[in-house]
């Protein structure tokens, strides 16, 4: 890594490519100077958000009684189960603002929202701490971020990245690259757990594969009670409609970004937004720069920060309406060439990725 001289000690040069373009900013200097900026109840937790938990399971459970004991007519039967996918995805993101400590900070009772939350997608709230809060939040955008898209030379030397990043990945144009969106969260969260071991030590692995499995078997047994047709209304669409909506999100969040050699949450991140009732509905999740510099602030006060960052540092600041950033994905490729260089190995077709200013 290349160092050189500029206005303050903290910037660092991810190489001579990106030297004379743009360079990067370390988390804890954002951090030392935005934080005297906001008001200390910014960093108390956003207790009240808990009761966004009942009344998702409420709809839930209620669609669920709806459609297995045929209260409705079936081609009613599809927008329950939307009403059903669309909490499925709602709880993820209560979930996830659990998990980091923005709505409370007990750890237990962090786990049991966390469980409730992620049981569609019967995903471990100690995988996901481990994971997501841990590993992921330290690296973003770097070689070792467990969400990171491959580089060109990972690409060649593996025919299992060459097979999911041509079949399953959104980006070169290739519709087939909706997989992503329709199986991703479900698929990555069980990779996740198959290689958990290498960050979970014994003992936090059994246990997050005892919360694993409890929840298949909460799902086995509704299977068993509401029958086959219905389960796939109560559950199989349902939890596709919830992929589709926390991958949107998830894909956006990082996916044109550099890769980055330092933690520089304004270099390898992307805010997006999107209508006002969405943002509600999703914990304003968007506000992801904002999460990375504060993982643990509810996101309900994530217009400040993003107020003081446009303020502060205005040029660096990235953000687009999420339905800019899916089309953009979508126009792209999913395989770095280079650090701020995304290629197409089928085509060699080279985009740039977003970069602050």
């Amino acid at each position: 890594m290349t160092r050189v001289a500029a206005k303050t000690p903290y910037v660092v040069i991810m190489h001579d490519e990106y030297l004379s373009k743009r360079s990067l900013v370390p988390h804890a200097t954002y951090i030392h100077e935005l934080r005297p900026e906001l008001p200390a109840e910014a960093f108390e937790p956003a207790t009240s958000r808990l009761a966004f938990v009942p009344a998702h399971l409420a709809v839930i459970v209620i669609a669920t009684i709806a459609i297995a004991a045929h209260w409705v007519m079936w081609p009613l039967v599809p927008l329950l189960s939307l009403a059903i996918g669309i909490s499925f995805a709602c709880l993820t993101f209560v979930g996830h603002e659990t998990v980091h400590g923005g709505i409370v900070r007990g750890h237990r009772i962090q786990q049991l929202v966390g469980w409730l939350c992620f049981l569609p997608f019967t995903l471990s709230p100690r995988l996901w701490a481990a994971w997501h809060d841990r590993v992921h939040h330290a690296n973003a955008n770097l070689a070792e971020d467990p969400d990171m898209y491959p580089t060109l030379e990972e690409y060649r030397g593996s025919s299992k990245i060459r097979f999911l990043v041509n079949a399953f990945s959104l980006g070169g144009k290739r519709w087939r690259g909706g997989l992503s969106l329709i199986l991703g969260f479900t698929v990555q969260s069980a990779h996740q757990l198959i290689d958990a071991r290498r960050f979970l030590k014994p003992r936090a692995f059994k246990l997050a594969l005892a919360e694993t499995l409890a929840g298949v078997a909460l799902w086995a047994t509704v299977a068993a009670l509401v029958g086959f047709v219905p389960f796939l209304f109560v559950f199989v669409l349902p939890l596709v409609i919830a992929n589709v909506i926390v991958m949107s999100f998830i894909l956006t969040n990082h996916g044109l970004s550099p890769r980055v050699e330092i933690n520089d949450p304004l270099a390898s991140g992307l805010s997006v937004t999107a209508p006002r009732w969405v943002e509600w509905l999703t914990l304003k999740f968007g506000y992801h720069v904002e999460h990375h510099l504060f993982p643990a602030m509810s996101s309900r006060h994530a217009p400040r920060v993003r107020d003081a960052l446009r303020l502060r540092w205005p040029k660096r600041y990235q953000s687009m309406p999420l339905r800019t950033a899916l089309a953009e994905l979508h126009r792209t490729a999913r395989v770095y060439k280079d650090a701020i260089t995304l290629v197409d190995p089928r085509t060699g077709r080279e985009f740039a990725t977003l970069m602050p200013g």
